[in-house]
């Protein structure tokens, strides 16, 4: 039993890996979120990589929305 309490809390002190970031920074841009992912990006996760991870996301999602407006106009016309 006290081999499956230290496994468990050594979980809970590793850092998230990075698709664990880009799902919570999905899920932030679409406003949705479990309550067990929300308590583990704030219990383990590091401000900085979430920033980072919202700034990449923001500027692939413009991009992404500048590609698809201009590909419909050029098809338009």
């Amino acid at each position: 039993m006290n081999d499956e309490a230290n496994e468990a809390k050594q979980s809970d002190e590793r850092p998230l890996t990075f698709w664990q970031i880009a799902g919570s920074t999905a899920a932030a841009a679409l406003g949705v979120q479990k309550r067990a992912n929300r308590e583990r990006d704030f219990s383990r996760g590091k401000p900085m990589h979430f920033i980072i991870a919202g700034v990449i996301f923001t500027a692939v999602f413009v991009l992404v929305v500048a590609l698809v407006v201009q590909t419909v106009l050029r098809n338009a016309t």
